[in-house]
This record gives structure tokens, C-alpha cells and sequence, in this order.
């Protein structure tokens, strides 16, 4: 028998797991499904952020893109940078609602480096599918404290601007939270499940 042409059985094995090795490290990253994900679902966010905060407004509206950027982070996943340049492109959006100029900038990116890194903590032991609950309300007070955090600081430093009175702050966080972590949690179960997410 001609030795050149015996099938090395290894030499197979070790090809084949090349092979989902490179389609692993092809798959990491946001994908085209997920950019445009992301474009429809922060646009959602600017529509609830305008029609609801033209019927809420106490000197600060509630913040919906915050619901939907920690919906994206839920169903695609994204790195610590991705999540960051999401939460970027979040207080961009931001930038063309009434309100304190930039801040957004700090909180969003904060909350979804938050969220980035809630979603990765071991709640599994809990019967009830509510990690989207948990990790959503953690990440909206995140950005919601930094948002106030910010604002007072460039306040008591000279900058020209009107801090809104903390009992009412602490009343629009706390309730964008909760309204966000509900919206979150009714939606990302059916998305997850019409992109096939597994």
C-alpha cells in the first residue's frame, strides 16, 4: 500500500477543529443583524423619549433610550467596547432632546458598560427568567446617578447651567428604572426569540 495515500485520521480531526475555530473567531463581533438592531431599536428609544417625556416632564424627562440601549446590550451580547460605543452613540441621540448639553455622553456610556457587565453575573440560580429585570434597573440607576452626579459637579464648579431639585431627580431615576426594566423584560423574550438568539 502507497504510504502517500493513507488518510492521516488526526490530521482530519485537528482540520476540522481549525475549521470551527475560525468560524468561532468569525462570529465574534456585532454582526450587520445586530447593527441594524441597534439603529431600530435606539430609534424606538427617541420616539418614547419624545412622546412620553412631552406628557412627563418635571425638568427631566424619563429616559427610554436607556431601555432600549440595555435591550441591544441583552440580545447581542457586545464587548466592553462595543457596549461602550453603544452607550456613545445613545448619548449622541440624547444630544437632540432638551435637557443638560453632553452629560448624556458620561451616563450612557457608564450605563452600558454597566449592563455590559451585569448580564455576565451568575443569576442563573434563580428559577424566574428577571435577569433583564435586574440588570436593566441596576443599569438605568447607574446612569441616572452619574447623569446627577455630573450635573452638580459642573454646577458647584461655575458652570452655567440649573441642576434639577434632587427629590424630583431621585423620583424620575427611580421610576425610569422601573418603567425600563419592565419594558425590557416584556420585550426581550419574544426578540430573542424572532432572531433565534440562543
Amino acid at each position: 500500500m502507497n504510504a502517500a495515500n493513507v488518510k492521516n485520521p488526526d490530521a482530519t480531526t485537528i482540520s476540522g477543529a481549525e475549521k470551527r475555530e475560525v468560524t468561532r473567531q468569525e462570529r465574534k463581533g456585532l454582526q450587520i443583524r445586530d447593527v441594524l438592531l441597534i439603529g431600530i431599536l435606539l430609534a424606538a428609544g427617541a420616539v418614547l423619549k419624545f412622546f412620553v417625556g412631552s406628557v412627563i416632564n418635571f425638568g427631566m424627562k424619563p429616559n427610554f433610550i436607556i431601555a432600549m440601549y440595555c435591550l441591544i446590550i441583552m440580545l447581542t451580547r457586545p464587548g466592553i467596547i462595543e457596549a461602550a460605543i453603544i452607550g456613545l452613540l445613545s448619548g449622541a441621540i440624547c444630544q437632540f432632546f432638551p435637557g443638560q448639553p453632553y452629560i448624556n455622553f458620561v451616563s450612557e456610556l457608564l450605563g452600558a458598560a454597566a449592563m455590559c457587565l451585569l448580564i455576565k453575573l451568575p443569576l442563573e440560580r434563580i428559577k424566574l427568567p428577571i435577569k433583564p429585570i435586574i440588570c436593566t434597573f441596576f443599569s438605568t440607576l447607574i446612569s441616572g446617578f452619574t447623569f446627577i452626579g455630573v450635573m452638580y459637579l459642573m454646577y458647584y464648579s461655575g458652570f452655567d447651567i440649573k441642576p434639577t431639585p434632587l427629590a424630583i431627580f431621585m423620583a424620575i431615576i427611580f421610576g425610569t428604572a422601573f418603567i425600563n426594566s419592565v419594558i425590557v423584560q416584556a420585550l426581550y423574550i419574544p426578540l430573542k426569540l424572532a432572531l433565534k438568539k440562543k
